[in-house]
């Protein structure tokens, strides 16, 4: 994993902390949403399909920081739409850092290089920049050429300035395992990225495209694919993810999800159950959120519309559990890496009703031939 040594002590002692006071439920980040707004409209986003007068909506310095602090989340993730277009995100993100939260500011890189001097590097803030691919496949997935090489310039320009940068990668069913290795490969040894996060692509009713998300059975196998690679070229990349949440993304944990370890307080409120379901309803308050939010209703078996997610935002935070109640399981995982071979790990049962087949939501029934070569 490469978390910085102190942000892992700081994160472990605030969850021993919580299991100690015997809490069932516990945020480990909060992803706050100041903006929907963007300066891009990518295929598979479902987060700018607003009106234009809530794409103008902002959460003001002492919103966002009272969201912090009402969480009480060691880590703090800022995504959007485009977090650099807030004109008091110096400010959000020096209060957030003043709290001794780690921060991971999202962007798309656009605007990165141009307001690099807003911020101070610090062991608590890192840029976590969305890069899908390599030029051609990064620019298909934003929907805009050129895209690819501003955002690495950015990179190099805020490495070169001792900032610390992640990469962050939704993979799609034009994913191939050859060309994510051969990024992963760049990403490490040529821009030299603090970390690299990557997760399947969720299925947002809202996105432009519905035909570029995968199947749970297309990820797991995509995953292993992916990392078939890396052991064949001895790769060495720097995941920012737990070795039993790789495990499960292998296909080889049959996690449930933990959508609590990662609330989400944007422009509405605190949004039910995750940042990823976007029809649920808010909450006024992270307690409410916490007390109200029918948890048991979402989840793999539990609700249609999480059938298919892989997603870090729900299942980090289940590893991380696991991780704490077995540990010689997770040092075994970590040590050997995820197992890429066998059968796959049984999922969680299906507890509602499956609509016949030409009642299914358009996303659930994508075949397998739309998934360009195997996909994450």
């Amino acid at each position: 994993m490469s978390i910085p040594v102190r942000q892992q002590l700081k994160v472990a002692t605030y969850i021993i902390g919580r299991r100690l006071h015997g809490v069932k439920r516990y945020p480990l980040t909060l992803m706050l949403e100041p903006l929907f707004q963007c300066n891009l409209a990518c295929p598979g986003c479902g987060k700018i399909d607003y009106d234009s007068h809530i794409l103008k909506q902002r959460l003001s310095v002492e919103e966002c920081l009272a969201a912090v602090d009402e969480c009480g989340a060691p880590m703090v993730a800022i995504p959007g739409g485009e977090p650099l277009i807030h004109h008091d995100i110096k400010q959000i993100v020096e209060g957030i850092i003043a709290r001794g939260k780690y921060v991971y500011l999202c962007t798309n890189a656009i605007l990165l290089e141009k307001k690099l001097d807003l911020f101070t590097p610090s062991d608590h803030l890192t840029f976590s920049v969305h890069l899908d691919g390599m030029r051609e496949r990064h620019d298909e997935s934003v929907g805009r050429e050129g895209i690819f090489d501003i955002a690495v310039s950015a990179i190099r320009a805020a490495k070169q300035r001792g900032f610390r940068v992640n990469i962050n990668t939704t993979l799609f069913t034009t994913a191939k395992p050859d060309e994510v290795a051969e990024f992963f490969d760049f990403a490490s040894n040529d821009l030299k990225v603090d970390g690299i996060t990557v997760s399947p692509g969720y299925h947002y009713e809202h996105a432009p495209r519905q035909d570029v998300f995968m199947g749970r059975r297309q990820s797991k196998e995509l995953f292993r694919n992916i990392f078939k690679r890396r052991k064949a070229t001895h790769g060495k990349w720097p995941l920012s993810h737990s070795s039993l949440f790789l495990d499960f993304v292998c296909g080889n944990q049959g996690y449930q999800c933990s959508a609590w370890s990662m609330p989400c307080r944007n422009v509405f409120g605190w949004q039910k159950p995750c940042y990823l379901l976007v029809d649920e309803g808010y909450e006024k308050t992270f307690s409410d959120l916490m007390h109200n939010t029918k948890w048991d209703n979402y989840g793999v078996g539990r609700n249609p519309k999480c059938a298919n997610c892989m997603a870090h935002c729900g299942f980090e935070g289940t590893a991380a559990a696991d991780a704490f109640a077995h540990p010689l399981k997770a040092l075994w995982t970590s040590l050997r890496g995820p197992k890429l071979t066998g059968p796959f790990a049984t999922d969680p049962p299906i507890l509602y009703d499956t609509p016949e087949p030409n009642q299914r939501h358009p996303h659930s029934n994508i075949p397998i031939a739309h998934f360009g070569g195997i996909q994450h």
